[in-house]
């Protein structure tokens, strides 16, 4: 019934239950983000990241704080991983979520806020005092119908972000000012600042924009040890890798500094941040057999890119990669390109299921084989397709040998798969791997 509604009924007019739900819940839960100094987080990608490191660099400061983000949902020392295969979760789940943190005396909300959010009214009636732009490329263009039509959405997130009403009455010492902060190194940065912002704050490593300040990035150095970098003179280290989260931490300074936080604080902070579930995680339970396996959400090409920057500061003997790619109306032009780059990166690569939707998944393994192939892989050789992802993972640990890598790649700590006629089954990649890992023994 609800697809024959769907084909019916245009989804611009659909989507007005959205804004429906986003009106009652901020009624029904007395407007909490009024409460709340609210920082919206969004961009292509960063964006969970951004969210966890701001959350600990806050806390760490002294600040109470509660985030929701395609990681997790964290209110005050309280987190719970996010099962609703979404980021900005519908009905009034936001504004209830909200209410909750101001019951439990947070100071901060830190709410992802995305483009898909944007186009079903889910950040409407939540009363934003900041929104931060990690980055922008092009990435859901089916969904959207193009990248214009994308990049529309998010400029939509920062002109409601500039609407906002101002607060009265808060704890938190930014004086109420509506701020955005940009990367300033993404082409279309300039188009974020036209909105009427109170304070506009730049980041990255060059510009030539109008902004109320500009933190400059400089000498990054990732090793193995962490990643070094240099921000408007000030030297900071994290034990963090990959070069993309000093971008990541760069942004997030910004923020912390214009809620008047001590540079001495943000630096010690930094220190002690660590990465968020399914981000880079390495699974320790696999060192005893003398390999290595990480967890990362990468599920597109410009990040498998990056973290195939991060491996090769691993210098392991071997890369064996389990990956696929996701169904449902996500973009298929990325599925060859994610065969290329896999196909010519790791010596073995495994490719299987990932959230399939109404899509036949043999059809999207296919279609990233295709471009596994075009790089030299041989089916049976060091290319194999294994459908089940649970035996692709079992795989991977199974011909693993000391010395060796396994990257498992496109869900992160994901506590769900999607599969054909709305079905959501539990998942975890990260328990898969420490249940064949337990059997190894």
């Amino acid at each position: 019934m609800k697809k024959i509604i769907k084909k019916i009924i245009p989804k611009k007019i659909l989507n007005l239950r959205h804004l429906f739900f986003a009106w009652w819940g901020s009624i029904k839960f007395r407007h909490p983000s009024e409460e709340l100094l609210v920082i919206g987080i969004t961009g292509t990608s960063g964006k969970t990241s951004s969210i966890h490191f701001l959350r600990q660099i806050l806390e760490f400061t002294g600040f109470k704080v509660g985030s929701l983000s395609t990681a997790d949902f964290y209110i005050d020392g309280e987190l719970k991983l996010n099962d609703k295969k979404m980021t900005m979760v519908g009905k009034y789940f936001i504004q209830e979520k909200l209410r909750e943190m101001v019951n439990k005396k947070c100071d901060i909300a830190i709410v992802e806020t995305t483009s898909e959010g944007y186009l079903q009214y889910r950040q409407r009636f939540i009363n934003y005092d900041t929104i931060v732009l990690t980055n922008l490329y092009p990435e859901h263009l089916e969904s959207h119908g193009g990248f214009e039509n994308y990049k529309a959405a998010k400029l939509g997130i920062f002109e409601y972000v500039s609407k906002c009403r101002r607060k009265q009455g808060l704890k938190i010492n930014n004086l109420g000012y509506k701020t955005c902060i940009v990367n300033s190194d993404n082409d279309y940065a300039k188009e974020f600042l036209q909105f009427n912002f109170e304070k506009k704050i730049t980041f990255g490593y060059k510009s030539s924009l109008s902004s109320s300040v500009f933190y400059m990035l400089d000498n990054v150095k990732t090793t193995k040890d962490g990643l070094q970098f240099i921000l408007n003179d000030t030297q900071f280290f994290a034990s963090l890798y990959g070069e993309h989260n000093a971008e990541n931490l760069a942004g997030v300074i910004a923020v912390a500094k214009s809620l008047n936080i001590s540079e001495e604080k943000i630096k010690l902070a930094i220190t002690q941040i660590k990465s968020p579930p399914g981000r880079l995680e390495f699974i320790v339970e696999a060192e005893k057999f003398g390999f290595q396996v990480i967890v990362d959400y990468a599920f597109e090409p410009v990040a498998l890119h990056r973290l195939y920057q991060v491996v090769d500061l691993l210098k392991p003997q071997r890369i064996i990669h389990v990956c696929g790619s996701t169904g449902g109306g996500r973009d298929k032009s990325r599925r060859e390109p994610i065969g290329k780059l896999v196909g010519e990166k790791a010596d073995i690569f495994i490719i299987t299921n990932e959230d399939p939707y109404d899509e036949d998944p043999q059809e999207i393994m296919k279609s990233v084989k295709i471009g596994a192939l075009s790089i030299g892989k041989k089916e049976g050789e060091d290319l194999f397709m294994i459908l089940n992802r649970e035996e692709a993972i079992s795989k991977a640990l199974e011909i693993a040998k000391i010395g060796d890598l396994i990257l498992i790649t496109g869900k992160g700590s994901e506590q769900k798969m999607c599969l054909a006629g709305g079905k959501m089954i539990d998942w975890d990649d990260r328990e898969v791997v420490k249940k064949y890992l337990e059997l190894k023994k």
